[in-house]
């Protein structure tokens, strides 16, 4: 009597050190992006920006706006990357795979242009930053923005100087004659921080660049302008921005060999089954 063979389907895993790294990792970006996300649209909607057309001629400067492209950026590679992984579904990790490789080739290319096209970068920085001065009251994510690069970051005033605050219709010295008390002054994250202060002073800057101003201006606010303090920033920082762009681009590459590893695994499995 001829033998009867038994055909098993092969039940083993793929690996679960892997799959598991995959989603581990990836359900936080997940869920950071979501957050990052939310409060992108949650600022634009309160600026109410569509009723406020004008608005969207320097989209690309609002703070608001960049919170909902790189959150929707990370929510996405997120999301392919944690379910891909969760469900073994090899379309999600390829798809996790080509946005991590997109990435990758976006940052590549913005730092080798960014130091090809360094003078046109600055231009466009400066023209920026000045669009900032100008809109200073109007709108708060860019207020809140500027008061953290003149304060906490750069300790800087302006672009090239505290003269540029003359852009700003509430700051130019001019603004006196129909009442503005802030004329001729400089917002208060020009002003230079004393370890004694307990409570901000809001109305530090007042009059500081009017002629008759009798007070030691330098001791007052900073005289060196953004543009200069972040070039000064960016040399004194260099090694630290290169190590950290060499290890987010190592992530990255990580990231897509182990999507693929973990695909031929699945692929691998599959093709015992038949």
């Amino acid at each position: 009597m001829p033998s009867i063979r038994k055909y098993r389907r092969d039940t083993t895993e793929v690996s679960c050190c892997l799959k598991y790294v995959i989603f581990g990792v990836n359900v936080l970006f997940w869920f950071l992006g979501l957050i990052v996300l939310a409060v992108g649209i949650w600022a634009w909607t309160e600026k109410d920006t569509f009723s406020n057309l004008s608005r969207l001629t320097n989209i690309a400067l609002d703070p608001a706006f960049i919170f909902i492209c790189s959150g929707t950026i990370t929510f996405i590679i997120g999301f392919t990357g944690c379910i891909g992984a969760l469900r073994e579904n090899t379309c999600l990790l390829a798809c996790y795979a080509v946005f991590l490789a997109l990435l990758l080739l976006a940052e590549m290319t913005a730092g080798i242009l960014f130091f090809v096209f360094k003078d046109w970068i600055k231009t466009q920085a400066t023209t920026g930053f000045q669009t900032f001065i100008t809109h200073y009251r109007e709108d708060p994510d860019q207020q809140n923005l500027i008061d953290w690069i003149q304060e906490e970051w750069l300790q800087c005033c302006g672009v090239e100087g505290p003269r540029d605050w003359d852009r700003n219709a509430y700051f130019n010295c001019s603004s006196g004659v129909v009442g503005s008390r802030e004329a001729c002054g400089v917002p208060f994250s020009c002003c230079r921080t004393k370890p004694q202060d307990i409570i901000r002073n809001k109305q530090c800057g007042y009059d500081v660049r009017k002629p008759t101003y009798n007070y030691d201006i330098a001791k007052i606010i900073y005289e060196k302008g953004c543009l200069e303090a972040a070039e000064e920033w960016f040399d004194h920082n260099l090694l630290v921005v290169a190590t950290s762009a060499v290890c987010t681009a190592f992530a990255q590459i990580l990231g897509i060999c182990f999507a693929q590893n973990l695909r031929a695994d699945i692929f691998a499995q599959k093709s015992k089954w038949h």
